[in-house]
């Protein structure tokens, strides 16, 4: 199994922005974490983080060439904007766990607006770093699933 995980603008300042809502551990510290447990889990793990929308799009597209199964994303704040991303997801037709480290729903009333979650596989929201492990842990199973 081949998972891409792809971070979205501002994720790359994880552990230094805004602690009180995303904590202190860094996008690397998270990634070691989710490649650690892919590795246990059989998984090949790709990450991938932009602050480019274009960027996300190209890796998006080029999943299917790279025969990737499943996608682990947080959008960032291209949850609430990006039709360019949704519609690269759609196009893949690669099931994917959005992720997002805080609670958005609690958060800004521009943060309610959500592209992904109703094209998502599943979404995991508000807890924190540890959401990426239970993503892969998700599509694990979900593969599991469709290939048994």
């Amino acid at each position: 199994m081949k998972v891409m995980m792809i971070n979205g603008p501002n994720l790359n300042m994880l552990g230094t922005r805004e602690q009180a809502i995303y904590g202190s551990t860094t996008l690397r510290q998270i990634e070691d974490r989710v490649g650690s447990r892919a590795g246990e889990l059989g998984i090949e793990v790709f990450f991938f983080q932009s602050n480019h929308e274009g960027e996300i799009i190209e890796r998006i597209h080029s999943a299917p060439g790279l025969g990737v199964d499943g996608f682990i994303i947080n959008p960032g704040g291209y949850t609430h904007t990006s039709v360019a991303i949704r519609d690269a997801l759609l196009c893949v037709r690669i099931p994917f766990i959005e992720v997002h480290i805080s609670t958005v729903a609690a958060r800004e009333s521009f943060r309610q607006t959500n592209l992904f979650s109703d094209i998502a596989a599943g979404t995991i929201t508000g807890i924190g770093p540890f959401g990426y492990v239970l993503a892969i842990e998700a599509l694990k199973e979900l593969y599991e699933k469709k290939t048994h």
